[in-house]
Protein backbone atom coordinates (compact mmCIF):
# COMPACT_ATOMS: atom_id res chain seq x y z
CA UNK A 1 0.00 0.00 0.00
CA UNK A 2 1.37 3.41 -0.72
CA UNK A 3 0.97 6.51 1.15
CA UNK A 4 -2.27 7.37 -0.59
CA UNK A 5 -3.72 4.02 -0.41
CA UNK A 6 -2.62 3.83 3.76
CA UNK A 7 -4.38 7.78 4.18
CA UNK A 8 -7.32 6.57 2.21
CA UNK A 9 -7.60 3.53 4.89
CA UNK A 10 -7.13 5.79 8.01
CA UNK A 11 -10.18 7.72 6.45
CA UNK A 12 -12.41 4.87 5.57
CA UNK A 13 -11.64 3.44 9.34
CA UNK A 14 -12.45 6.51 10.98
CA UNK A 15 -15.65 7.15 9.17
CA UNK A 16 -16.75 4.16 9.98
CA UNK A 17 -15.92 4.90 13.38
CA UNK A 18 -17.82 8.02 13.05
CA UNK A 19 -20.54 5.79 12.38
CA UNK A 20 -20.10 3.67 15.51
CA UNK A 21 -20.64 6.96 17.11
CA UNK A 22 -23.77 8.04 15.83
CA UNK A 23 -25.07 4.71 16.51
CA UNK A 24 -25.76 3.67 12.85
CA UNK A 25 -23.80 0.66 13.18
CA UNK A 26 -24.97 -2.71 14.08
CA UNK A 27 -21.34 -4.21 14.77
CA UNK A 28 -21.01 -8.29 16.17
CA UNK A 29 -22.80 -11.42 14.51
CA UNK A 30 -26.03 -10.99 15.72
CA UNK A 31 -26.89 -7.10 15.82
CA UNK A 32 -25.53 -7.70 12.24
CA UNK A 33 -27.73 -10.34 10.91
CA UNK A 34 -30.61 -9.17 13.02
CA UNK A 35 -30.08 -5.63 11.00
CA UNK A 36 -29.84 -7.52 8.28
CA UNK A 37 -33.24 -9.81 8.54
CA UNK A 38 -34.93 -6.47 9.44
CA UNK A 39 -33.65 -4.76 6.56
CA UNK A 40 -32.16 -2.08 8.39
CA UNK A 41 -28.80 -2.76 7.00
CA UNK A 42 -27.94 -0.40 4.28
CA UNK A 43 -24.30 -1.89 3.22
CA UNK A 44 -22.67 -4.90 5.52
CA UNK A 45 -18.89 -4.81 6.39
CA UNK A 46 -16.66 -7.56 6.67
CA UNK A 47 -13.09 -8.36 8.08
CA UNK A 48 -10.77 -9.19 5.71
CA UNK A 49 -10.31 -12.58 7.86
CA UNK A 50 -13.69 -13.91 8.45
CA UNK A 51 -14.32 -17.33 8.54
CA UNK A 52 -15.70 -19.01 5.54
CA UNK A 53 -18.67 -20.20 7.19
CA UNK A 54 -19.55 -16.08 8.41
CA UNK A 55 -18.61 -14.97 4.75
CA UNK A 56 -20.83 -17.62 3.24
CA UNK A 57 -23.93 -16.85 5.44
CA UNK A 58 -23.78 -13.13 4.87
CA UNK A 59 -23.20 -13.34 1.14
CA UNK A 60 -26.60 -15.97 1.21
CA UNK A 61 -28.09 -13.14 3.35
CA UNK A 62 -27.51 -10.33 2.11
CA UNK A 63 -27.84 -11.47 -1.49
CA UNK A 64 -31.27 -12.10 -1.31
CA UNK A 65 -32.24 -8.55 -0.18
CA UNK A 66 -29.38 -6.70 -2.80
CA UNK A 67 -27.20 -5.43 0.56
CA UNK A 68 -24.18 -4.92 -0.44
CA UNK A 69 -20.94 -6.47 1.49
CA UNK A 70 -17.27 -4.64 1.44
CA UNK A 71 -14.50 -6.42 2.94
CA UNK A 72 -12.04 -4.59 4.84
CA UNK A 73 -8.76 -5.30 6.46
CA UNK A 74 -8.24 -7.37 9.59
CA UNK A 75 -10.34 -7.99 12.74
CA UNK A 76 -8.16 -6.31 14.81
CA UNK A 77 -7.82 -3.19 12.75
CA UNK A 78 -11.64 -3.09 11.60
CA UNK A 79 -12.02 -3.50 15.57
CA UNK A 80 -10.24 -0.39 16.83
CA UNK A 81 -11.94 1.75 14.27
CA UNK A 82 -14.82 1.21 16.61
CA UNK A 83 -13.91 0.70 19.59
CA UNK A 84 -13.49 -2.67 20.29
CA UNK A 85 -10.75 -5.19 21.22
CA UNK A 86 -12.18 -6.68 17.37
CA UNK A 87 -15.05 -6.68 14.33
CA UNK A 88 -15.94 -9.05 12.26
CA UNK A 89 -19.34 -7.78 10.90
CA UNK A 90 -21.07 -4.93 10.80
CA UNK A 91 -24.01 -3.77 9.60
CA UNK A 92 -24.61 0.26 8.62
CA UNK A 93 -27.70 1.36 9.23
CA UNK A 94 -27.93 4.37 7.87
CA UNK A 95 -28.32 5.19 3.63
CA UNK A 96 -26.23 8.51 4.03
CA UNK A 97 -23.35 6.55 6.01
CA UNK A 98 -23.67 3.61 3.74
CA UNK A 99 -23.34 5.92 0.59
CA UNK A 100 -20.14 7.62 1.83
CA UNK A 101 -18.20 4.52 3.52
CA UNK A 102 -18.79 2.52 -0.50
CA UNK A 103 -17.21 5.66 -1.51
CA UNK A 104 -14.35 5.76 0.26
CA UNK A 105 -13.98 1.70 0.10
CA UNK A 106 -13.80 2.64 -3.52
CA UNK A 107 -11.25 5.10 -3.55
CA UNK A 108 -8.97 2.98 -1.08
CA UNK A 109 -9.82 -0.12 -3.96
CA UNK A 110 -10.20 -2.46 -0.23
CA UNK A 111 -11.22 -5.56 -2.21
CA UNK A 112 -8.42 -5.41 -4.52
CA UNK A 113 -10.71 -4.67 -7.45
CA UNK A 114 -13.17 -7.24 -6.83
CA UNK A 115 -16.70 -6.22 -6.61
CA UNK A 116 -18.39 -7.78 -3.29
CA UNK A 117 -21.87 -5.67 -4.07
CA UNK A 118 -24.67 -8.15 -4.05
Amino acid sequence: MDNNETRGLKNLLGFIGLCMRAGKLAAGDGRTAEAVRRNKAHLVLMSGDASENTVKKYRNMCESRGIPIITLCGRGRFGAAIGREYAVTAAVTDKGFADRITELAERVDVNNGKNTSL
